[in-house]
Order: structure tokens, then C-alpha cells, then sequence
């Protein structure tokens, strides 16, 4: 895929968002400063060993580079595990001192719209670094997003709920108080916390950006997601963007040359089961995708033409409505994709969204059609499905198609 374009000039970037820009710009003007003031030269050598430590403790969730991948991204944003409510804390005590947000299961949804994407790279490199933090835009899909997961969880809530004051004394107020156990409170705040946070804020945009744009796809081109092994060494395995074309995996990649410590961490946790869950891609669905991409692009580079992913052996049968309520009352998960009844149940346990949500836009075994906003009628699922909740991928589309029972007669589709 080439590289993104320019933003679309008629998408609307949302209102200045001044407190955020003020906050963002005098963090990088004081730590700028701090080299004059308190040059790193000059600095003990505890304040010296205070900057990565801290570094790992926020971007972990047990050391700091990985609660921002394992915690914010891995765990609450893909649920791709679970965890118990020590390692859950510490994630989000460590995500709170990175200052990060909630907002990235819309980034994956719909990764490159220009509108619904919060940090797109179709809207520039620069935006999606860090030009989106200067606006305060409209999500139209966010109350679309499944959070029911988050609202249960207290760990989440409490930190939602004094976030502010977390973030302050994780982020800038403990790194001056281990400082000052040294006599070196003004070291601690300069470079524990002013140039931790620059650093961290720039490494994690650089997966937003520049993991766009420069990188390899062995595993989709459909989005300009990468994978880049500078950025995944920079940011514990993140940089591996480009399997995200299978979100729900607790990986960030395979092989050897994809650098990934925080699966590594996840697998240790895991041995002493303090995660559990830990969710994989079926390995058909990955080495279909690295084929599929081999055969999309010949040995010039060249993309060769799309293909059938799935070749229908037979045609499936055709339902009549009375056909598909009896197949629900079975307790089945039954969704209507391209006219197609398309059985889920083998999938609630993982798929990215979650069973509530495939529950949502499953078919209903009454009589009385279920108006939506989306639909107008029958709940089916081909609006949330192309689009409408999420941009699936290929393989998304492929295992959707295997899925497929039978063919919804044309008077009970048209009713409907």
C-alpha cells in the first residue's frame, strides 16, 4: 500500500483544544530548558538509572514501557487477556503515569478514516504524531464502541474516575519524591518526569505515525499499519503494526526478528497465572494472510489482482425465516451478512468485540423485527460488519465467509 495521503481537506479537525496544547507545549518547553538549568552532566547517578526505570514502569504495566502495551492497548483496548486485580492495578497506575487516554479501540475500528480514526494517518504524518492532540473533534461512533467490559471493571473506574490526580502524582510528583531521597528532587522532576513523559508521548506517537508510513506488511496491506523494528524496540513490541490484522492475538508478532518483549512479560505472568486467557489467531488465519500477500504481490512488487479468498464448494441451502428462528432457539448466534445467515457461535469466545456485541447484531427469534438506527428493520449484522462498527479485514471476511450455514430466501430478506 502506498504511502497515506494528504488529509482530506473537507473533514473538519473539531474545536482548538487549548488546555491540552498549553499542557503539551510547556512539558516540552520546561524539560528544554531543564538541560540549562540541571544539565545531564551533571546529575547523579541515581537520576540517571530514575529515567529508565520509570520508562519501564509506565510503558509495561509492571515496568513502565509495558502498561501502555500490555494495559491500555493489549488488555483493555483488544482484550486479547485477562488478568487479576494486582496485575490490573498496576497496569493502570503505570498507564496513568504515561498521561495516555482510552480512545484506542476507535483508532483500531477504523484505522485510516479520516473521520472516525482519532489519530489517522490519511490525515498526515504530523496529525497523526501528535497534530490531533491540538483538537477537540467529534467522535460520531464513539457511543458505538463496546465498553460495557470497562464499566465492570473497578479497577478501570476508579482510575476513570481521578484519573487527573493519578496522573499527576505518578507522572510528576513521584519521580520528584524519589529525587529528593537522593537530594536530587529537581533531577527527578527534569528528567523523571518532564523528559519521561516527552519521550514516552513521542515513542508512543511514533506508533500512530511514522509505523504508518515506513515498515513491513507481511501480513496486510489494506491499512497502512507496519512493521517496524526500530519503533518496536523503541516501545516494547508495538512497532510490530502490522498484526493487528488480527487484533484479538496477545502477540504483536511471530518471528524472531519482530521484537516483542511485552509477550514475553505476558508469558511469564501467564506461568504463574496471574493472567490467564491469553488469546492466539488460529494459525491457518495467519499463514493464509502471509500467502495471501505473497501471492498479492508478484517478485516487481506489483499487487496482482484480488482473488476469491474462499471458493464456495457448494451452494449453501436456503432458509425461510421460520428456518432461522428455529436454528436461534438452539441457542445458536446467528448474523445476517450479505444475505447470508452467518453461525458466530464458534467465535464468542474470541472475537475482538466481544460476545455481547455479536449478541447485539445477532437474528431474534420473534416474529417482530428489531428497529435500529443503523438498519431500519431487522437487526442484521452486514451494516456493522462493512463498516458500520468496524473495517474487517481480509482474513475478518474469509473466516466470516467459512462461517456461512445457509442463504436467506429472497421474500423473508426483502420483508426484512
Amino acid at each position: 500500500m502506498d504511502a497515506p495521503t494528504p488529509r482530506n481537506p473537507g473533514v473538519s479537525g473539531g474545536q482548538f483544544w487549548a488546555s491540552n496544547a498549553i499542557f503539551f507545549a510547556a512539558t516540552h518547553l520546561l524539560a528544554v530548558i531543564g538541560l540549562w538549568i540541571h544539565p545531564p552532566a551533571r546529575l547523579p547517578r541515581a537520576t540517571l538509572w530514575l529515567m529508565p526505570i520509570l520508562w519501564h514502569f509506565a510503558m509495561f504495566g509492571v515496568l513502565k514501557a509495558t502498561r501502555i502495551t500490555v494495559g491500555y492497548h493489549r488488555l483493555w483496548s483488544h482484550r486479547s487477556f485477562r488478568a487479576g486485580k494486582l496485575v490490573r492495578t498496576c497496569l493502570a497506575l503505570g498507564g496513568a503515569s504515561a498521561v495516555q487516554g482510552l480512545r484506542h479501540r476507535l483508532h483500531h475500528r477504523f484505522t485510516d478514516d479520516p473521520v472516525h480514526d482519532p489519530y489517522s494517518a490519511t490525515r498526515g504524518m504530523l496529525f497523526a504524531h501528535m497534530g490531533w492532540i491540538f483538537f477537540k473533534p467529534a467522535y460520531p461512533r464513539l457511543n458505538l464502541i463496546g465498553r460495557d467490559d470497562l464499566e465492570r471493571d473497578a479497577v478501570v473506574r476508579l482510575q476513570h474516575k481521578y484519573y487527573v490526580p493519578i496522573a499527576i502524582f505518578m507522572g510528576f510528583v513521584l519521580p520528584v519524591l524519589l529525587g529528593a531521597l537522593w537530594n536530587d528532587a529537581l533531577g527527578g522532576f527534569l528528567y523523571g518526569a518532564l523528559w519521561n513523559r516527552v519521550l514516552i508521548w513521542h515513542c508512543t506517537f511514533l506508533v500512530n505515525s511514522l509505523a504508518h508510513w515506513h515498515g513491513l506488511q507481511p501480513y496486510s496491506d489494506e491499512v497502512t499499519a507496519r512493521g517496524n523494528l526500530l519503533i518496536a524496540m523503541l516501545t516494547n513490541g508495538e512497532g510490530n503494526h502490522n498484526f493487528h490484522a488480527f487484533p484479538h492475538d496477545f502477540r504483536a508478532g511471530l518471528r524472531s526478528s519482530e521484537y516483542d518483549p511485552s509477550k514475553w512479560l505476558l508469558l511469564v505472568l501467564h506461568r504463574f497465572k496471574l493472567v490467564w486467557g491469553l488469546r492466539r489467531a488460529r494459525r491457518e488465519d495467519i499463514a493464509w494472510a502471509v500467502e495471501d500477500m505473497r501471492r498479492r504481490h508478484n517478485e516487481c512488487g506489483e499487487a496482482q489482482e484480488d482473488a476469491q479468498s474462499v471458493i464456495d464448494n457448494e451452494t449453501p441451502p436456503t432458509w425461510s425465516l421460520a428456518d432461522v428462528q428455529g436454528f436461534v432457539k438452539t441457542g445458536r448466534c446467528a448474523l445476517l451478512i450479505d444475505n447470508f445467515v452467518v453461525d458466530a457461535t464458534s467465535i464468542l469466545g474470541e472475537h475482538p468485540g466481544g460476545s455481547a456485541l455479536l449478541r447485539r447484531y445477532s437474528m431474534r427469534t420473534s416474529d417482530i423485527p428489531v428497529t435500529t438506527p443503523e438498519t431500519g428493520g431487522w437487526p442484521e449484522g452486514h451494516w456493522a460488519f462493512h463498516g458500520g462498527l468496524n473495517n474487517h479485514s481480509r482474513a475478518a471476511r474469509k473466516r466470516m465467509r467459512e462461517l456461512r450455514v445457509a442463504r436467506l430466501a429472497a421474500e423473508d430478506s426483502q420483508a426484512h
